[in-house]
Formats: C-alpha cells, structure tokens, sequence
C-alpha cells in the first residue's frame, strides 16, 4: 500500500535532487509489497503531476522541475522491467508527445502501462512535426493514436493534427486519445478539438483504451464549437502573448 506518508517523502527527495534518496523510497515500497505497476500508477504519475503543479504556481523552480523530472524518469527506467506482462491483445497504439512538448515522462508512464496490459506499443516521444506523426500512423496503421500533452499553447497544434486527420479520413477506425494537464485542467477540451477519448490518470487511459471501439461522429470539420475555433486562431495570431482563448486553461 502506498501511503501518504511515502508520498511526501519521494517529492521531497525529487525537490531535492536526491537520487539515493528517492530509489531508497522507490524500493522500500517494492520491498512492502506494492507491485511496479502500482509503483508507476500511485507513486510515479501523481508526484509527476504535483511536480507540474508546483511549477505552474511558481513554487519551485525549473532548476528542481528538471532535477525531478529526470530523477523520476530514471526510476521509471529502471521499474520497466518489473511490470507484468499480459498475452498479447493483438493491439497497436501509437504514443506521441504534442509537437514542441518537453516533458516526456508523461507519456513514457503510458507506454509501459500499454505493454504491460498487452498492447503492441510505439512510442515517439517528443520534437517531431504534425508531418512526421501523420506519416508514421500511415505507415504503422495502430488501434489508437495517443497524444501527451501539459501546455495550454501546444493546443492549436493538436487540434491541426486532429483535424488533419480526421478530413483525410484515412483511418476511419482508428480512435484518438489526449492525456496530460492541458486537458487535466480544461474539461471538455478533449471532445472540442475532436478527440475520441481522453484519459486524466495513466489508469484510466488503459481502461479507456480497452473499451468497445466507437469513433467519435464528431469527424467533420464544420462542427468544431466556436469557442474553439476562436481559441485557435487567438493562439496562431498571439504567439508572443498569452493566446486570450485559452486564458481560461491556464489559471
């Protein structure tokens, strides 16, 4: 059982820059009984998000955000192999990060679940182009499309992509899903910018994924709720500023 107490403890020494710290916490709850998925699911994704948290509110600073970060990561390296294994579901899911997304750890989380549960799993990670995306799903033809992202101005870019491929309507059957703390904090986003699932936790991503497959009717481009047509365009014209249409996200 993961309790509070273990929690703090592992932020704090991620705050910190503590690495013998944080394996000595990672591993006493291993040793206690908690299974490296429980690991990855109780202790690793909501220290990842209060981490995000407390950037978002100024009360630490990038320097610890990065020393963090890259600590959890290196845990998450090293649980990979510990995770169960389930039969194969003969399932294909692609997992990439939204374009100029940083923060990879995320959707890194996601992708070891997704093997684990049996899933055939690619995952691209961050820095590539809506291009390279596109022509990697038309090349690997997956069950899902998952995109990570944490900023409110990554936004506009998704919603391209989304679009892009829902007018060429190349993959009528694939569904698509959106995680991370940009769609966290704007409910409902999701589904304005066209997706067919969105996952708040890595848990329910998983359980999302293996519900019965229905594509959104919502793949058509005259449908697209003014709200959102005017947040992206705001973003597209103010990318110096703080786009006014997603103001509201970001508080």
């Amino acid at each position: 059982m993961i309790t509070e107490t273990i929690l703090e403890r592992y932020l704090e020494a991620l705050l910190n820059g503590d690495r013998k710290a944080c394996r000595a916490v990672i591993e006493e709850a291993l040793q206690t009984g908690s299974p490296a998925n429980t690991v990855y699911l109780d202790i690793i994704w909501p220290v990842m998000v209060e981490i995000e948290k407390l950037l978002r509110s100024e009360q630490i600073t990038p320097i610890q955000e990065h020393l963090a970060t890259r600590i959890n990561r290196t845990i998450t390296d090293q649980l990979q192999n510990k995770l169960p294994r389930r039969p194969s579901r003969d399932k294909k899911i692609v997992i990439s990060c939204a374009p100029e997304e940083l923060q990879e750890l995320g959707a890194q989380v996601l992708a070891d679940l997704f093997e684990s549960d049996g899933w055939e799993v690619k995952f691209l990670g961050g820095g590539l182009t809506n291009d390279d995306i596109l022509t990697f799903v038309n090349e690997s033809g997956p069950d899902i499309l998952l995109i990570y992202g944490t900023n409110p101005r990554q936004a506009p870019a998704i919603r391209q992509l989304i679009d892009t491929i829902k007018g060429v309507n190349a993959w009528p059957n694939m569904r698509i899903m959106l995680s991370g703390g940009v769609f966290n904090r704007a409910e409902g986003l999701w589904e304005e910018i066209g997706a067919d699932l969105f996952a708040a936790t890595a848990q329910e991503a998983v359980a999302a994924a293996d519900s019965p497959s229905e594509v959104s009717d919502k793949r058509t481009l005259n449908r697209r709720k003014k709200r959102v047509q005017k947040m992206v365009s705001d973003a597209l014209n103010q990318a110096s500023e703080q786009p006014a249409g997603i103001s509201e996200y970001v508080k």
